[in-house]
């Protein structure tokens, strides 16, 4: 197992369910990947949704690469063990005086995973600060049961539902996940979490990375997943057969095709993310 963090250090995710700050891009890969996002960001239009932001790494190399970059891997494998699955990628563009937030809430309730060996790398393609709106944590939340969630639909919540959790979320309970440029955390699949507008005259950028050990499955269809380390002898995943390749527009369409199929499906469940 690689030496990324003392023994401390992972006791202390297990115990808290957050990690961070954690070191993971040198200046030019953040570069590079920043590169890579703003590109695909204005043949968006400028402000993509959520949908044309998911499971980019299926269809851009850039994507691909942050995604199963060995920094963000030897963290992963502290945590999961050497046998890692990229399960989902999400990219959360905050820009300038942004008015989207993230409620309160826990993946878990709605992901429709069969285990909790699943860690999300959250990686700072930007600084992300308090001001504009870092990702905020409940330490130790995850070690409750899942709790209630409601469906708000609020027009400024960045999740596809406005799912919240029906908790009282005490402030002082709250931690800011401060992160450099280049940083990241790891954040466990149950923890309670979301995130404050952006207030500032600044982007803030995340890609954040879903990791599932080969055991985990997936209720439903058997959907696309990357082999990013070790081996799989479940087989409950699709893998992607080797990165993608193809032209940039080629890879808009078919990511936008992706896209309409995912939403359709999250429309037509109890909960969706």
């Amino acid at each position: 197992m690689p030496r990324v963090f003392t023994r401390e250090q992972v006791e202390r995710y297990h115990r808290e369910g957050v990690l961070f700050p954690v070191p993971a891009l040198s200046r030019r890969e953040v570069e590079r990947f920043c590169a890579g996002y703003f590109d695909l960001e204005a043949r968006l239009g400028g402000k993509p949704s959520a949908q044309q932001l998911s499971q980019t790494h299926l269809y851009f190399r850039w994507a691909y690469d942050l995604a199963t970059h060995p920094a963000v891997l030897d963290a992963v494998e502290a945590i999961l063990g050497p046998n890692i699955l990229v399960w989902t990628v999400s990219i959360f563009p905050k820009h300038a005086r942004d008015p989207g937030y993230i409620s309160w809430h826990q993946d878990g309730t709605y992901w429709g995973l069969s285990s909790t060996q699943v860690t999300t790398a959250w990686v700072a393609l930007t600084d992300s600060t308090v001001e504009n709106g870092c990702m905020r944590v409940v330490k130790g939340s995850h070690a409750r049961p899942i709790l209630p969630h409601v469906d708000t639909w609020a027009p400024h919540n960045l999740l596809s539902r406005g799912q919240e959790v029906q908790a009282e979320v005490r402030e002082e309970d709250a931690t800011d996940v401060v992160l450099r440029a280049g940083q990241m955390s790891l954040h466990h699949v149950n923890i309670i979490h979301g995130s404050n507008p952006n207030r500032t005259d600044g982007r803030r950028v995340g890609f954040a990375v879903r990791f599932i050990t080969p055991d985990v499955s997936q209720a439903g269809e058997r959907p696309p997943a990357v082999l990013a380390r070790g081996r799989d002898d479940f087989h409950h995943f699709e893998l992607l057969p080797k990165p993608p390749d193809g032209p940039i527009d080629d890879a808009i369409a078919a990511q936008a095709a992706a896209a309409r199929r995912l939403l359709e499906a999250l429309t037509k469940t109890p909960a969706a993310g």
